[in-house]
């Protein structure tokens, strides 16, 4: 089930709830960021793979894993002296299959507004 995005009817959900969200999107609106994310969402995946996958240095890959794993959008597990990376729970997974699916839909007429 769905959370309700707001907690009364019709209320706008508090700053404490906004701004860490509005924190994901930026986190997200960086399109390297979105990859790399993207790259970990079926699979765990080690930085030197994301960054021959990506065409990135794994340094590169590496600041950008940090900063997604601060926000809890990624998480890390260790196999042995060997760092994997995959998204970091059903929400992160769903929401960007649910926002690559929405930006595959056709575009429809805009409704008139008058």
């Amino acid at each position: 089930m769905t959370a309700p995005l707001s907690s009364a009817a019709g209320a706008i959900p508090s700053d404490d709830r906004v701004v860490p969200l509005a924190d994901l999107f930026r986190l997200l609106g960086d399109p390297t960021r979105l990859r790399i994310v993207l790259a970990c969402v079926e699979h765990k995946r080690a930085v030197g793979a994301i960054a021959e996958s990506l065409g990135l240095s794994s340094s590169l890959v590496s600041h950008h894993l940090r900063l997604l794993r601060a926000a809890r959008i990624v998480r890390a597990e260790r196999q042995g002296k060997q760092v994997f990376y995959v998204a970091a729970d059903r929400h992160i997974s769903a929401m960007l299959g649910e926002l690559l699916e929405h930006v595959a839909e056709p575009q429809s007429e805009p409704a008139d507004l008058d």
